[in-house]
């Protein structure tokens, strides 16, 4: 089953006119992401002396690059790693499917979801997606649904109230409008802590259900490489699809702007080193291919192997694995 949904993920991005490319997985930096752990390592030169690198946790900064470079519609089905995860639905090495659609925007990546899950499910042979005890039907349009209206809907909270300045939002006011739901912050928490705290017990079991549900719309402090979405700046475009409970996808209308970049990373890095010790570099390449003029763009990284999970009715990642990593 997965070789079938191989074959016909990569026949649409054919039909569609992608490239397909592959980058290396060592790199200068693994990926900024606070909460990711990285795999690092030693590349050791024939004529002496020796460089810190990392195995990427997303193709991403590399596949920016060849944006950069000119091509246009580029996908990759990338070996991915990333330290500290394993269990039913995670894996330290993995397959991630990445694309890149210049000139376009996450509308077009919404329409790219749905063709995808209906290509993968055809190939599988089966008419549901299936992932504990749930099933979803991908052939009606997905939900679409932005985080605001999620909190609003499962949790009864003004998400954005809790937010006055979009880019410094209130822990004390969303703690309190948590606790008044059961949900408790820790002293130290920040926004960010709380926001996902409420998310995991309240919003995520109940998204992608009946149908898969993309998620949009997430708050300005949370955009990573997502630029702030036009006219409302409270928001980014950044989006999730999610499926059977299950997150599946994360798609950005990427950020072009090397400065506000390198802002974001600086600021995620010291976080990074506040809480768990540790801050990888930034990529200057990445950065200065941005300053050199990345086009307009959307972006999205979706989990292969929970894609064919999902397809399958698989209970565990290694399920669908040739062979796991032992642990």
């Amino acid at each position: 089953m997965r070789q079938s949904i191989t074959r016909a993920v990569r026949g649409w991005f054919e039909a569609e006119g992608f490239t397909e490319v592959e980058t290396p997985a060592l790199q200068v930096s693994p990926g900024l992401e606070v909460h990711l752990k990285a795999f690092e390592t030693t590349l050791e030169h024939p004529e002496g002396g020796a460089r810190r690198l990392y195995l990427h946790t997303s193709p991403e900064f590399a596949m920016k690059k060849l944006l950069v470079a000119g091509e246009t519609r580029i996908f990759q089905l990338a070996r991915t790693f990333r330290n500290g995860e394993r269990s039913a639905t995670h894996h330290p090495e993995f397959t991630m499917l990445e694309w890149y659609r210049a000139g376009e925007t996450i509308d077009t990546l919404w329409r790219d979801c749905e063709d995808l899950l209906r290509a993968a499910l055809k190939a599988a042979g089966r008419d549901r997606l299936r992932f504990a005890g749930a099933e979803v039907d991908p052939m009606p349009d997905f939900e679409r649904l932005t985080v605001a209206e999620a909190f609003e809907r499962h949790a009864g909270i003004d998400l954005l109230a809790t937010a006055p300045n979009p880019m410094s939002p209130d822990a004390a006011l969303l703690a309190r409008a948590a606790r008044r739901i059961g949900v408790v912050a820790q002293p130290n928490d920040s926004w960010e802590d709380i926001f996902f705290r409420v998310f995991l017990a309240r919003i995520e079991p109940k998204l992608g259900f009946g149908v898969p549900t993309i998620l949009t719309d997430y708050p300005a402090s949370m955009a990573a490489l997502a630029r702030l979405k036009p006219g409302d700046p409270r928001v980014a475009e950044r989006f999730e699809l999610y499926v059977c409970g299950l997150e599946l996808a994360n798609g950005f209308g990427e950020l072009t702007d090397a400065t506000e970049q390198r802002r974001r990373f600086e600021a995620d890095m010291a976080r990074k080193e506040a809480l768990y010790g540790v801050r990888y570099p930034i990529d200057d390449d990445f950065i200065a291919a941005l300053a050199h003029g990345m086009p307009e763009a959307a972006g999205i990284a979706l989990g292969f192997d929970r894609l064919v999970m999902l397809a399958g009715g698989a209970e565990s990642i290694d399920d669908v694995l040739w062979a796991p990593v032992v642990s």
